[in-house]
């Protein structure tokens, strides 16, 4: 037997025999913690927060649970602990995370061990763009098949809160990002799916090749009795699945490929690797608008085909997704003015994703945590599409000096959301397309995108008041 092999099947015993440290006081690393508890693991947790900050509560239950807590520290002994597992905003960089390591432990991620602790297998899905919504496309269309399915990882459940329920026969339906993926050591998905690149959190992985890297993780342990599906419209994808040891399965909104999903006469097909094309549905039947959409469909139905789902339950699925909050969610029309919420539009690609999507005469809100992107080619993508500009967040300033150098002068800077929102309603005419898809993460004014999305969906309905 393998040592990959023996690792999965023997964690539990592993992990009883372990002190462990969860770093991080978030959603995955408490997740973490009460899975460690139920399985009898001598576990402590770590986070620079103040405990007048946290769940108090929470702490009380831990702390009653023999779980120790280092808040607003660090563990003056590192020496003691045999693992780290670091929440996803826990970068491993960290001087005492390394000092950890250089003594001998073991530094992965929540999902490495929610990986060893399960009997399900998983549909891993990452890239920079569209991964919560071909995620959920492909968590409905699993349901609808009957399988047992939890839809778990980036797209807000813990992976540990289920993994360690999940029986043999279930799926593990995971959004993974780039922050997962680079603790992983034995994760090894049944399919893994690569949607795109574009450049994105350069402030933690430093350059565009490493953020590719890590993502590109996700098929690292898989063999020929995986797939990989991944857009061949990319380059990088098409690079990184030269080193992938799957079977690799191609998707494609531009033209045929030779196994896997394409459009033909407007319809989504699936080729297998016998050349058989196999009919899914109609572009008409989506109910959610834009091209990347289409990219996304198609990778889902690839996903789905190869996990042996039959075509007619697909294209079911599809016909009946209505998308996914916070991404170019339709709100409301007032007054002939359509609102829509792309709060998960937190880098530029995104953003001028949407606006391709919506198409012409947007009034676009904007701003944020910028993440050290450039705007210049954001900026560039506003003529004939976005007539006025509203800005708001702690650099929206760079956004703005985008605009001025390509003599977009329609801007307003404006101080919070309600502003935002209530400029927006002034200045539109019927026809237009109030669009929030801010090209910037929203960590200087909220807690994460879901808040800012729902801030801004509760200030237009203030308007239908």
């Amino acid at each position: 037997m393998n040592k990959r092999k023996s690792a999965k099947i023997n964690i539990d015993n592993n992990l009883r025999d372990k002190r462990i440290l969860v770093v991080g006081f978030g959603k995955s690393g408490i997740a973490a913690v009460h899975a460690l508890i139920r399985l009898g693991v001598d576990v402590s947790i770590q986070d620079m927060k103040k405990e007048s900050e946290l769940d108090r509560n929470l702490i009380t239950y831990f702390r009653n649970h023999g779980v120790t807590c280092y808040l607003h520290c660090v563990p003056d002994d590192l020496t003691i602990y045999d693992q780290l597992i670091l929440s996803p905003g826990v970068s491993p960089e960290l001087d005492f995370i390394q000092e950890a390591k250089a003594n001998g432990a073991e530094v992965v991620g929540e999902l490495e061990i929610a990986f060893r602790i399960t009997k399900g297998n998983y549909v891993a899905i990452t890239g920079t763009n569209g991964k919560t919504t071909t995620t959920t496309l492909v968590g409905e269309i699993f349901k609808k098949a009957s399988r047992k399915t939890f839809v778990v990882g980036n797209i807000g459940v813990a992976v540990i809160s289920e993994s360690a329920v999940a029986e043999e026969g279930d799926w593990l339906v995971t959004e993974t990002s780039s922050f997962q993926l680079e603790t992983i050591r034995y994760f090894k998905p049944k399919i893994s799916a690569i949607l795109n690149f574009s450049p994105d959190h350069l402030n933690r992985h430093h350059t565009y090749q490493n953020y590719i890297d890590a993502k590109a993780r996700i098929f690292e342990n898989q063999r020929e009795d995986g797939y990989l599906i991944t857009n061949f419209e990319d380059e990088n994808c098409r690079r990184v699945a030269e080193k992938c040891r799957a079977k690799v399965i191609w998707f494609s909104d531009q033209q045929e490929v030779e196994t896997g999903a394409f459009v033909r006469d407007g319809r989504i097909v699936v080729k297998n690797g016998d050349g058989a094309i196999t009919d899914i549905c109609s572009l008409s039947d989506m109910h959610i608008i834009g091209a990347h959409n289409v990219q996304n469909v198609l990778a889902a139905s690839a996903i789905c085909y190869f996990a042996g789902i039959e075509p007619e339950i697909i294209g079911r699925g599809i016909r009946e997704f209505a998308g996914v909050e916070h991404r170019l969610e339709y709100c409301a029309e007032i007054d002939g003015v359509k609102y829509y919420n792309d709060s998960k539009g937190t880098n530029t690609d995104a953003a001028v994703t949407a606006i391709k999507a919506v198409g012409e005469n947007i009034i676009l809100i904007a701003g944020g945590d910028a993440k050290q992107q450039n705007f210049d080619g954001f900026v560039r993508e506003f003529p004939g599409k976005v007539k006025k500009l509203i800005l708001l967040g702690r650099d929206a300033f760079m956004i703005q000096e985008a605009a001025d150098k390509a003599g977009f002068t329609d801007y307003v800077v404006c101080r919070n959301m309600d502003e935002c929102v209530k400029t927006a309603f002034e200045a539109a005419v019927p026809g237009d397309s109030v669009v929030l898809s801010p090209a910037c993460a929203s960590w200087d004014m909220y807690e994460n995108f879901e808040q800012r999305g729902r801030h801004f969906k509760d200030c237009v309905r203030r308007l239908e008041s």
